[in-house]
């Protein structure tokens, strides 16, 4: 309408424009108008008559129309009367025919007896030739005669239905003739099926065979189906029918699937430690293949709609899944248990299987179901963790009981590439925790950090357990001191590793722990170096206690008369931890450097100690002078020493001694008037020294009277004290005998 109404705007538009081309047309304009009305008017009047007349037209053709129906109507209705005049008239004739319908009937029947004649007398013939054809795999040859038979027999038995229905008698005669029928179908059923049970071998060998077995099946399925169609038609189906052999074909290549996955299996634990994982590898590389076979050639065997690749792969994740279900409910071992759980979880849908590129994009990893529900695997997961801590306690006790072996060993320990000593306990266990971590990781990283914060908490009460033994082992060596040979040799070992587990400690951290997971442990890491520390220590203070039991006698010496007329002890003592030292040298720098400046502190402290036991009291200035000439000198010894021993450590070994020699200057002092000055700097320099050192030191000089000594302790106590913050108290661990001792020099 919009395009109608278009063109007759621009009609109109044209024929005004005609009209009014020159100026004087305008005065025009209202007899032009005038004139369009009388056209328009006169068109509109003659469109209505020609309506009217079209109506008109209508309706004489609308009755004429009826008035030819009305007569056919009578026409129709006469020529029904005269029908059931006649009806009425021979119903009688009818009744009579009753025998030419039976014949009829029976007619039909023997026509078909006579078509399928040549195939009745020669059923036994027939049956024994497709008998042949199956036994040489003729297949498609031997249904085509079965079908033949079948034909014949479903026919006759049609034919009977259709006579009578009721009557048993002829179609169990029927059947029984055709007996011999159903054993050749079952018989050919059974070589159907090894073909389909065998069809990914068959496939590459002789995929015709598999071809034929496909084209059996659908003409058995095209059978069942005008089968059934009879049937709702008449009501009759044959015995046996339907077959549904294609349902028989995939519920065998299921069974088959499932049974190629159980097979699978061919060690157990108790004959191969790694059954589960060489099972899951046959598992993957049999699955693998088959479905590349199924993708690449069975694919063609079948008809599109068969869908017979997606078939397969859906029966063989089902068989798997069943399969992993079974494993997950067995009793499984902790490695058993990250086998499974590795598999399941990362190996299916990898590129080793599921993933392979050969099988997309009909393979699709992402819509895969998971194998085992996720209750299944917190379970599996819960479980391994249980497992795996009383295993790794178990590990842990064996490798420190192996280890406390070695310390009774005659043989000296094993020294690491620097020379050091060390056994091999850091080595076991830390390797023991790398094996857990990185079968942990095969799974995913959650399970990986949970084992590692297992790893370090066992390993926390580990090194407690360790520290003790250390304690046991310094406590049993110390019953007899001729056993272990090597006693210091292995405890110098155990020193050495606790350096090497600290830095095992932190390089397991940084190689398995994500950045943020660090504040979660920094804690039990603490805990665990404080523990490292203490065995360390307590190693080194039992290696020194090892040396001190040898100075003894030597230290008994010191500040005596013997000492005085010229002893070597100090000679002794030097040489004593200098050969101390050279096995010591196998202690790493750490806890080298502290046993250093600790083995110097303590023969400092007993060197003073053995001043203030007031073995001796100079009896004249000569004596005082002597005495501490010597002592200057023996100061200077351990010095020496101390300064070889502590070379290339950067700390400072002067201070220790000095304190020797600060001692000596006080007693070396000829002008008692002066002592009190003497003994102040000492006191301002070493604020620990107590009344009783002073009042010690004194008697060893030999020339001080009670009162000079009262007054001189007065004094100081007076006196402001000003210690350097540097300080390491030392007097505070030095006693005095309260006892009267008996003077040694009379």
């Amino acid at each position: 309408m919009e395009e109608t109404d278009r063109e007759a705007v621009a009609t109109a538009v044209q024929r005004v424009a005609g009209m009014l081309q020159r100026p004087d047309q305008l005065d025009k304009v209202e007899q032009y108008r005038r004139r369009e009305a009388r056209k328009k008017a006169s068109v509109e009047a003659r469109l209505k008559v020609q309506t009217i007349q079209s109506q008109l037209d209508g309706v004489r053709t609308g009755l004429s129309q009826l008035h030819n129906a009305l007569n056919d109507v009578k026409d129709i209705q006469q020529s029904l009367i005269d029908v059931s005049k006649d009806w009425r008239q021979s119903i009688n004739t009818i009744e009579n025919l009753k025998d030419v319908k039976d014949a009829v009937v029976q007619h039909s029947q023997l026509a078909a007896a006579v078509e399928n004649l040549k195939n009745i007398f020669s059923v036994p013939e027939i049956v024994r030739e497709t008998q042949d054809l199956i036994e040489r795999g003729e297949l498609l040859q031997a249904h085509r005669k079965l079908m033949d038979l079948e034909f014949s027999r479903d026919n006759l038995m049609y034919e009977q239905y259709r006579m009578d229905s009721k009557n048993t008698h002829d179609m169990n005669l029927i059947h029984t003739y055709f007996g011999e029928m159903q054993k050749l179908s079952e018989e050919l059923a059974k070589q159907l099926w090894m073909v389909v049970q065998r069809s990914l071998v068959t496939v590459r060998r002789d995929p015709t065979l598999l071809v034929s077995v496909v084209r059996i099946i659908e003409r058995e399925e095209k059978i069942d189906r005008r089968m059934l169609d009879r049937k709702k038609q008449t009501g009759f189906i044959p015995p046996g029918r339907p077959k549904k052999w294609k349902e028989k074909m995939f519920n065998i290549l299921e069974r088959t699937v499932s049974t190629r996955i159980e097979g699978t299996q061919a060690d157990t634990r108790e004959s191969d430690k790694m059954w589960l994982v060489r099972h899951l590898e046959i598992i993957r590389k049999y699955v693998l293949d088959d479905l590349l076979v199924a993708k690449t050639l069975l694919d063609q065997c079948f008809p599109p709609y068969y869908d017979i690749f997606n078939r397969l792969l859906n029966m063989y994740h089902q068989a798997l899944s069943t399969r992993m279900q079974e494993l997950a409910a067995e009793d499984l071992e902790a490695n058993e248990i990250v086998s499974l759980l590795s598999w399941v979880l990362n190996t299916y849908k990898s590129t080793e299987m599921m993933g392979n590129s050969e099988l997309s994009p009909e393979v699709d990893v992402n819509s895969l179901n998971d194998l085992i529900s996720q209750n299944v695997v917190d379970q599996l997961l819960s479980k391994y963790m249980s497992t795996l801590t009383s295993n790794i306690i178990g590990w842990l006790r064996k490798a420190l009981e192996t280890d406390k072996k070695d310390w009774i060993k005659e043989t000296e320990p094993e020294a690491d590439q620097d020379g050091y000593y060390q056994t091999t306990l850091p080595a076991i266990v830390f390797q023991m925790f790398e094996q857990n971590l990185q079968v942990a990781a095969q799974i995913n990283e959650d399970l990986k950090t949970k084992v590692l914060l297992l790893c370090l908490q066992q390993m926390n009460s580990f090194l407690t357990r360790y520290k003790d033994e250390a304690q046991l082992y310094k406590e049993e060596h110390l019953k007899n001191r001729q056993y272990p040979q090597c006693y210091v040799q292995y405890m110098i070992a155990v020193i050495n590793n606790c350096q090497t587990f600290k830095e095992s400690i932190i390089s397991l951290k940084r190689k398995y722990l994500k950045m943020e997971m660090e504040d979660t442990l920094s804690s039990s890491h603490a805990s665990m170096d404080a523990t490292l520390d203490v065995i360390a220590k307590e190693g080194c203070s039992s290696l020194l206690d090892e040396v001190f039991m040898d100075l003894e006698p030597h230290l008994n010496e010191l500040m005596t008369k013997k000492w005085l007329m010229g002893s070597n002890a100090v000679g002794t003592i030097c040489v004593t931890v200098e050969d101390y030292f050279n096995d010591f040298a196998k202690i790493k720098k750490p806890y080298k450097k502290t046993m250093t400046l600790e083995a110097h502190r303590r023969v400092v402290v007993e060197y003073i100690r053995a001043i203030m036991l007031k073995r001796i009291s100079f009896r004249n200035a000569e004596e005082r002078k002597e005495g501490a000439e010597r002592m200057i000198k023996e100061a200077e010894q351990f010095r020496f020493l101390f300064k070889k021993l502590a070379a290339g450590s950067g700390e400072d070994t002067e201070g220790l001694c000095d304190i020797i020699e600060a001692i000596a200057e006080v007693i070396k002092l000829t002008d008692p008037s002066l002592l009190y000055l003497e003994v102040s700097t000492l006191v301002s320099k070493y604020p620990d020294i107590r009344d009783d050192h002073i009042a010690a030191l004194l008697t060893v000089r030999g020339d001080a009277s009670r009162d000079m000594k009262q007054t001189i302790i007065e004094t100081l106590d007076q006196g402001p004290s000003q210690p350097n913050p540097n300080y390491v108290p030392i007097f505070k661990e030095i006693t005095v005998p309260t006892l009267t001792v008996p003077k040694l020099l009379k």
